[in-house]
């Protein structure tokens, strides 16, 4: 049924889902079922040599991905336009969880970070959520300002929506997940207009606040090795350099067609550490080599493609700036992620949307979906 509108016809509220972008969902969905064949190519081995179910790493994100199509119907349903109501409830309680998690009897510690809470066996990020309520929050806020240029009040407001919960993140201590808060928050600044000057004075900022975190030791020295090893990884081979050497000899191992699925020497010997999670495109590169590779990009250029067209289609401009904080986040973790694989980008943990293994990054990831074919559905209404 059909509503009518001062003489023009509106489609009724069941209609929206007559416009889901079919190339975002399938770019979504055939990343998906790549991932499970990557995870468990980089993980069956390992667990058959210790006894243990060789598709338990899978299994576990098959789990995670229904939940993710729940979340993801749950989040496309629903108009998003209530998320702009409740941006600052949600941005609140994600500051809260990000500081719970640091309490020694909430949050769980894992390789010297601290960053999950344990759920019934499964982990659970709260910097993960962070990701969607601070694109709420900017959103909410900036899409209020009825202004072609932001003022530098407005750019510095806007910042501290997000030097808050990055300096949360980056205590825990996650330099990845702090990078990707600080692109979404410029990716929106610029599409709201922000001043090239105004955007430098925050680069240089975060220069400063860099070069002081260094001094001051905030920053780890595993860390430090990290972005240093980048520079150098024949330094110190066996340590900081080797998970740098090792993805680059998977990926290039790999030629122009692969060693063929589950016969990646790297692989399956395990060579590359932690490759079901930071490095799963070293099984890409390795078992079906430049053909396979380029085939991920693709679907990755093309997911971000549509993310962008549909910040540009938006009818409002919350919808472009949430649009906008989506594409922005999976552009700057799909380029920093295989980046770091072939050796352009420092190691900072960063996971490949979709295909890595995860829990909360994948239900953060359908959610961020949702959102888009949210917005793309009702911007005829």
């Amino acid at each position: 049924m059909d509503v009518v509108f001062g003489g023009q016809t509106t489609p009724a509220s069941g209609r929206p889902f007559r416009h889901l972008d079919p190339i975002l969902l399938g770019s979504m969905l055939l990343l998906s079922i790549i991932g499970f064949f990557m995870i468990y190519s980089a993980t069956e081995r390992t667990l058959r040599g210790l006894g243990e179910d060789p598709g338990f790493y899978l299994k576990k994100q098959l789990t995670w991905f229904l939940l993710g199509a729940v979340l993801l119907l749950l989040s496309s349903s629903v108009d998003y336009r209530f998320m702009k109501v409740y941006a600052s409830l949600f941005y609140g309680a994600s500051l809260i969880l990000l500081l719970l998690v640091r309490l020694p009897f909430l949050g769980t510690d894992v390789k010297g970070s601290q960053r999950w809470f344990e759920v019934f066996g499964f982990q659970f990020a709260p910097s993960e959520m962070m990701k969607i309520a601070l694109i709420g929050m900017l959103a909410a806020f900036l899409s209020e300002i009825r202004a072609p240029e932001l003022s530098l009040e407005q750019v510095i407001r806007a910042t501290a929506f997000a030097v808050f919960p990055m300096a949360l993140v980056f205590l825990q201590p996650d330099i990845g997940t702090s990078m990707v808060l600080a692109a979404i928050l410029v990716g929106i600044l610029i599409v709201a207009g922000a001043k090239p000057r105004h955007l430098a004075a925050l680069a240089l900022a975060a220069v400063l606040l860099g070069f002081f975190a260094f001094q001051l030791g905030v920053i780890k020295e595993y860390q430090v090795a990290r972005l240093t090893s980048f520079l150098d990884p024949t330094n110190d081979p066996n340590l900081t350099g080797y998970n740098k050497i090792q993805a680059e000899i998977a990926i290039g191992s790999g030629g122009l067609t692969g060693l063929g699925y589950l016969k990646g020497t790297q692989t399956t010997l395990d060579f590359v550490p932690e490759q079901q999670t930071d490095f799963v495109f070293t099984v890409v590169g390795e078992e079906f080599g430049f053909v396979g590779a380029a085939i991920v990009l693709l679907l990755y250029a093309l997911l971000v493609w549509r993310a962008i067209r549909i910040a540009m289609l938006a009818k409002d401009p919350f919808g472009t700036y949430v649009a906008t904080g989506v594409a922005a986040m999976f552009a700057f973790q799909i380029f920093v992620n295989i980046g770091m694989t072939i050796g352009i980008m420092p190691i900072t943990g960063i996971p490949l949307p979709f295909i890595s293994y995860g829990g909360t990054s994948t239900l953060i990831n359908f959610a961020a979906i949702g959102l888009l074919l949210n917005i793309h559905m009702r911007r005829f209404t």
